[in-house]
């Protein structure tokens, strides 16, 4: 399993269910579908998604030394 993080590609909104998705080794659009057929249920959906997009870390990517610096 990956780490739980937030993907810098392949967002939606924020990319919770596209890095819980990762995590759990399911494809995003299943994990998108869950989430949206649970929203229909009693209880806190919404804001536990809210609260995992402010406390997930995004991706880090790996870069080369050349490529990491910016232009001023």
């Amino acid at each position: 399993m990956s780490a739980l993080t937030r993907p810098r590609d392949g967002r939606m909104i924020g990319g919770v269910c596209a890095g819980l998705a990762a995590r759990f080794g399911m494809k995003a659009r299943t994990m998108r579908i869950i989430f949206l057929v649970s929203c229909l249920l009693p209880g806190p959906q919404f804001l536990i998604y809210l609260a995992l997009w402010l406390l997930m870390p995004n991706e880090r990517h790996t870069t080369s030394a050349g490529s990491a610096r910016t232009a001023w």
